[in-house]
C-alpha cells in the first residue's frame, strides 16, 4: 500500500464525506441528509462507523449493524455499507476496513456477519469472495412505496 491509512471512528463532522461516497456508490446524498442519517445512527449501539483516512481527507467508510435473528440465538452482523473512492481503489482500503470491522464485530460478541452486493457488482463479488465470504443466497426488495 503506497498510503499512509488512518481508520477511526466515524463522526457527525464527517458527514460531507460520507455523502460524497454514497454518490458513487449510487445513492444520491447530500451532505444535510447523510448528518441527519448520522445523528440516528451513531448514537445506536447496534452501528458502527469507520472512516478510512488518508492525509487526513476521507477515502473510504464501511458501516455495519448487529441483530438479532430468528434462525440464530447469537447476534448476526451485516455490513450494510462499504465503499472506497474511485481515486483510492486497488490499495488494500477495502480489505483493511473488512478487516476493522470484523474486529469490532468479534469484540461485541458477534461471530457471524452479511453483506450483500448488487448483482451488477461483479468486482465487489470477487473482492468479498477473496476475503472468505461465501455467496449464500439473493437477496430480493420491495419497494413499498410508489
Amino acid at each position: 500500500m503506497d498510503i499512509d491509512l488512518k481508520i477511526r471512528d466515524g463522526k457527525l463532522s464527517d458527514a460531507a464525506g460520507l455523502a460524497a461516497l454514497m454518490c458513487e456508490l449510487g445513492y444520491e446524498t447530500a451532505g444535510a441528509e447523510m448528518e441527519s442519517r448520522l445523528i440516528s445512527i451513531l448514537k445506536d449501539p447496534r452501528y458502527k462507523t469507520l472512516v478510512a483516512l488518508n492525509d487526513d481527507k476521507i477515502c473510504g467508510m464501511i458501516g455495519t449493524v448487529s441483530a438479532s435473528s430468528y434462525l440464530h440465538n447469537d447476534l448476526t452482523g451485516r455490513i450494510i455499507a462499504l465503499v472506497v473512492s474511485r481515486e483510492s481503489r486497488r490499495r488494500g482500503i477495502g480489505a483493511r476496513l473488512i478487516a476493522e470491522a470484523e474486529k469490532n464485530l468479534i469484540q461485541r460478541g458477534i461471530t457471524r456477519v452479511t453483506v450483500t452486493a448488487r448483482f451488477e457488482r461483479e468486482k465487489a463479488h470477487q473482492f468479498y469472495e477473496k476475503l472468505g465470504y461465501a455467496r449464500t443466497g439473493f437477496r430480493f426488495a420491495k419497494n413499498l412505496r410508489s
